[in-house]
């Protein structure tokens, strides 16, 4: 929801169904179904903590800097960093969960 907020904002002539929009929110969907179907895996909690974590450090971090290697000038403007500051609380959610979720699976010694 953070990147949709983020990209309404930012971004409003992209339309819900823009790849944009529409591939990640599909790829978090199908994740969030494989752990809701494989709740004894660690593999689906695992990869929904990585895409949180990707989406927390990547758009909600990284991307609003002027870096060399980015493909883009992101705007300097406190519009956009509240954007981006939102975008990286709207993930603290899904990694919480996720991180209680890995830690309650047993550990082999």
């Amino acid at each position: 929801m953070g990147e949709y907020f983020h990209n309404r904002a930012e971004l409003p002539q992209l339309g819900l169904l823009n790849p944009e929009n529409s591939l990640i929110a599909l790829l978090t969907i199908g994740l969030f179904l494989l752990w809701w179907k494989l709740p004894n895996s660690e593999i689906p909690a695992f990869l929904l903590l990585v895409l949180g974590m990707v989406h927390l450090g990547g758009g909600g971090f990284l991307s609003v800097l002027a870096l060399g290697f980015l493909l883009f000038y992101p705007e300097q403007s406190l519009q956009h960093y509240l954007s981006h500051i939102l975008y990286g609380l709207a993930q603290l959610p899904l990694i919480n969960a996720m991180i209680w979720k890995i830690r309650q699976f047993p550990r082999s010694t």
